[in-house]
């Protein structure tokens, strides 16, 4: 398997996180519809294509080229532009993905690496897509160091509606680029800080997908 080649993985398809979520509202839709309960039974089918879908995590082919971080979420940038890590400190260059409800929620590697250090804040559930989200809502943060000792910070980061996240990396972990670290449940976002002299591949708008999407190069 190449080093950023991950599409196959467990769980395909629908991420593990959303099987609970699946079954009990196919099964609520089945039991109303043996029940001959029609307008329950409709709305329930409603809700189950919908959890469904949120939770759908279809595979993904990587671009081609070198020195590329890819985008650990997919959704619509709402940041490009300078600013300070809040983990290392450090000048940066901040792209910030914003997830809506429609979106897949299955967070990836931005970049083949070790992880460095993890770190979770509690918080607020403001819109996230604002800034103030990023310095006050609920998140997870992780830093990971490529073979060629660059850092970058990835900030999984709970929205207005999203009240769960998951990170599943501790440091010392190895992760392939594009390899699933984390899931947001519900709406959130995504700030990726990279290092000065990253060059952004995206503008404020554009529509991304998590390790299709070349979010900078470095």
């Amino acid at each position: 398997m190449a080093a950023d080649d991950v599409r196959l993985y467990p769980h395909p398809i629908i991420a593990r996180e959303g099987w609970p979520f699946v079954g009990l509202t196919v099964g609520l839709a089945l039991v109303a519809t043996w029940l001959d309960w029609t307008v329950a039974a409709v709305l329930l089918w409603l809700v189950a294509v919908f959890v469904v879908q949120f939770f759908r995590d279809p595979a993904r082919t990587p671009p081609v080229g070198e020195g590329l971080i890819t985008s650990p979420a997919d959704g619509r940038i709402v940041v490009v532009g300078k600013a300070i890590d809040p983990i290392t400190g450090q000048d940066s260059l901040k792209i910030s993905v914003f997830m809506n409800v429609f979106n897949v929620h299955s967070n990836r590697a931005p970049i083949q690496g070790r992880v460095m250090d993890v770190q979770y804040f509690p918080g607020a559930f403001f819109n996230a897509a604002i800034d103030k989200a990023s310095e006050q809502n609920e998140r997870s943060a992780m830093v990971i160091e490529d073979p060629q000792g660059r850092r970058l910070t990835c900030i999984q980061i709970a929205g207005l509606v999203a009240r769960r996240i998951l990170s599943y990396v501790k440091p010392g972990d190895s992760l392939l680029r594009g390899a699933r670290y984390g899931f947001i449940r519900f709406g959130s976002r995504v700030d990726v800080y990279c290092p000065p002299g990253t060059q952004a591949l995206v503008s404020v708008g554009d529509k991304v997908y998590a390790h299709s999407t070349a979010l900078a190069r470095w």
